[in-house]
């Protein structure tokens, strides 16, 4: 019988080849590709046995929708879309020490409470280490049981039992491995197939799966890309380990609304819900400062509001510098081409720097005029009012375009004290007939934002 033919994968981006190298064609990445031999292929012949024949449904069903299970963290509960589903499968990711096993160990103790059979099997920490995580997060008397363990057939065969788990926590999937794969744990093969069999059993039971995975220094889920696609739901775990505040925003969720966050800050008790982040993350702002302005942001279902901070300074250099925290530097060098180009603002010889205070990242284009405002505003000198919120996104002719949802922002900033609002104009038909909460001035185009606080208004 012929030897197994040499297969050789790229742990970054699961690309394969035959021969090995030391950068990957497909993404670039150096030292990232290494041997896997495949698993025979099942024989052929009279040795095959036909499949099964499925049975079609109609559409309707008559079942009733299985409740979802509530975690007793309300930000948590949020993100997933209302509550756990039942046989769902949860990535929670996130860079070193930002808090996942701690997100997750909290998660499992809110539903030990409920009444839930809860496992967590930990292949990174001994069981001593998990309970002294439990003590110091006050969770040393809650029902969850703890393993430690890496061999996905031993979790199977434990977890496998009549009225087994109801939920099970993996920390975390890169650490597991399948014993049948000659390759090495947290490699693309073993990622894969270890994830496979872990989802194909909480299907089967109807058991709530919660996997916590490892980020690559780009950010990216450490392992195959087709991990993401396995799974029900990915949780994001965004925050810089030096801040309090940590953001757990999902970016697909099967069974409820993308984009979706909730809002945490890391305390010496563990991770504690944040209510209401726009009072949070506009806590300091109390006086009139230049070079800032408050953004009406949407975050899923939630309104936000954040300050956005700019600073241009002259450039000593022939080069200025550029630096931006929690925004797409590639969308700030379009707003200041656009004031350079449309409004004759020169920022082209300036260095700028950018910064969405309390750590979120911002996605959404709604926020140019927030940012343009700042912008202006550092030049000039002229503060922004504290009791202003602005929002609208900014096209290359210099118009300020129309943007979703503007009465449920305009609701969130009545609601924490604002007064004004600097907003595209409406459209006749999307007007309502209710008096906005807040008194409004309508900008058409970014020079008309320019002219507004060029003369202090």
């Amino acid at each position: 019988m012929a030897a197994p033919a040499r297969r050789y994968a790229c742990q970054e981006c699961g690309a394969t080849s035959t021969k090995w190298a030391g950068r990957c064609e497909a993404c670039g990445a150096w030292n990232s590709i290494l041997e896997e031999i495949p698993r025979e292929p099942a024989p052929r012949g009279l040795g095959r046995r036909a499949g099964r024949r499925l049975e079609l449904v109609a559409m309707q069903g008559t079942d009733p929708e299985p409740p979802r299970l509530t975690t007793g963290i309300a930000e948590f509960d949020r993100a997933v879309g209302g509550g756990l589903v039942r046989g769902s499968a949860v990535l929670i990711s996130g860079d070193p020490g930002i808090g996942k096993s701690t997100l997750a160990l909290q998660a499992a103790a809110g539903l030990a409470g409920a009444g839930m059979a809860c496992i967590f099997i930990s292949g990174e920490e001994s069981v001593e280490q998990v309970r002294l995580r439990a003590r110091r997060l006050g969770l040393a008397e809650a029902a969850v049981r703890l393993a430690a363990a890496t061999s996905v057939r031993d979790i199977l065969t434990s977890l496998d039992d009549p009225g087994g788990a109801e939920v099970v926590v993996i920390d975390s999937i890169q650490t597991m491995y399948v014993d049948s794969l000659d390759s090495a744990p947290g490699t693309v093969a073993q990622v894969r197939t270890s994830a496979h069999e872990l989802i194909h059993f909480a299907k089967r039971r109807g058991t709530v799966l919660l996997l916590v995975g490892h980020v690559t220094k780009e950010g990216l889920i450490a392992g195959p890309r087709v991990l993401e696609h396995m799974v029900d739901t990915v949780l994001y775990f965004e925050g810089e380990r030096s801040h309090q505040f940590r953001i757990l925003r999902a970016v697909k969720n099967r069974y409820g609304a993308t984009d979706e966050i909730g809002v945490f800050a890391m305390t010496d008790r563990g991770l504690d819900e944040v209510p209401n982040p726009s009072a949070l993350f506009l806590g300091e702002r109390d006086r009139d400062e230049c070079g800032a302005a408050v953004f009406a942001g949407i975050e899923g279902s939630r309104p936000m509001l954040v300050e956005i901070q700019a600073l241009v300074a002259p450039s000593p250099l022939a080069t200025p510098r550029r630096a931006v925290v929690g925004w797409d530097s590639g969308r700030l060098a379009m707003v200041m081409a656009v004031l350079d180009a449309r409004c004759g603002l020169a920022l082209g010889g300036n260095d700028v720097y950018l910064n969405v205070a309390g750590g979120l990242r911002i996605f959404e284009p709604a926020a140019d005029a927030a940012v343009a405002a700042a912008l202006i505003s550092s030049v000039t000198g002229v503060p922004l009012p504290a009791t202003t919120v602005v929002f609208g996104e900014i096209g290359l002719s210099g118009e300020v375009r129309q943007v979703s949802q503007t009465d449920l922002r305009l609701k969130e900033a009545a609601k924490l004290g604002f007064t004004k609002a600097l907003m595209p104009r409406r459209r006749r038909a999307d007007e309502s007939n209710r008096a906005a909460p807040l008194a409004v001035h309508e900008i058409a185009r970014l020079r008309d934002l320019v002219a507004l606080l060029g003369d202090g208004s």
